[in-house]
Order: C-alpha cells, then sequence, then structure tokens
C-alpha cells in the first residue's frame, strides 16, 4: 500500500443520485442532454459530463431506499486505485469511516465510505469493472 501524495488528485469523480425513474432518467440524459453513458452497472447508470467527472444515477426499490450504502441520498465518489492507501492516510489523521474498504461484488467496486463535515456521504473507490473508462484499477478479488 502506498502513501498518496499529499496533493495527489483522484483519478475521476461521481456524483451518485437516487432515481425514481431509471428509464426515464436514463432517457433524459442519453437524449436530451446527450450525455455518454461510460457504465451500465444494472442498478445505476453512469454518464461522463467532462474528462473525468461523471453523474451516476441508481434505482431506487419501492420502499423509496437507494440501492447505493441503502440510502436516498446523493454519494460524492472519489475514484483511486489505493482505496487502502487513502483509507489509511484519513484514518490517521482522525476522521471515521462509515464502513472499511470492501469489495461489493453487485457493483464490481472496491470502496468505503465517510461523511464530510456537512454530513454528505463521501466514497472512496476503484472500479474493478474493465469497462469502466480509462479500465478498472483493481483486479477483482477471489
Amino acid at each position: 500500500m502506498s502513501e498518496p501524495a499529499a496533493t495527489a488528485p483522484f483519478a475521476d469523480c461521481v456524483t451518485f443520485l437516487p432515481s425514481a425513474d431509471l428509464e426515464a432518467t436514463s432517457a433524459f440524459y442519453e437524449t436530451a442532454l446527450g450525455l455518454p453513458l461510460a457504465l451500465d452497472q444494472g442498478g445505476c447508470r453512469i454518464y461522463r459530463t467532462s474528462p473525468n467527472g461523471y453523474l451516476g444515477f441508481c434505482k431506487r426499490d419501492e420502499a423509496g431506499p437507494s440501492i447505493v450504502a441503502g440510502r436516498a441520498e446523493p454519494i460524492l465518489t472519489l475514484v483511486t486505485p489505493d482505496v487502502d492507501a487513502w483509507h489509511a492516510r484519513l484514518t490517521a489523521r482522525g476522521l471515521r469511516f462509515e464502513t472499511p474498504p470492501v469489495y461489493n461484488p453487485r457493483f464490481d467496486i472496491y470502496h468505503c465510505f465517510l461523511r464530510d463535515p456537512s454530513g454528505y456521504l463521501v466514497e472512496i473507490q476503484a472500479f474493478c469493472d474493465p469497462g469502466w473508462p480509462g479500465g478498472g484499477h483493481l483486479p477483482r478479488p477471489g
């Protein structure tokens, strides 16, 4: 595990938002706005907005909560190939994580969650899926 540089930028940034109607949302962003679909994860679809910026929309189940982290709230996702190093660095700085780094087979990602001072959920994540633009950052476990 390497220590991220003090000024190291993240590789990408995805803002995930819950969607009550993923099909209508997808049609709007793909057809009306013309955003390219970067990755379809089934329950979540991610659109490229700039070279390293993305919007992700995740289907909400009938009960209402988002299928991402069980919450119906925005999630700021910072993409990096070294989730463990960021987790260690931020933990050493006294930040508390809601979840430690873990592999999520449903979305083929490795990630952890913490909250910023405003209460927003921040996800530090690596894509294992080689379909992610730029390729997956980590091999799949196991």
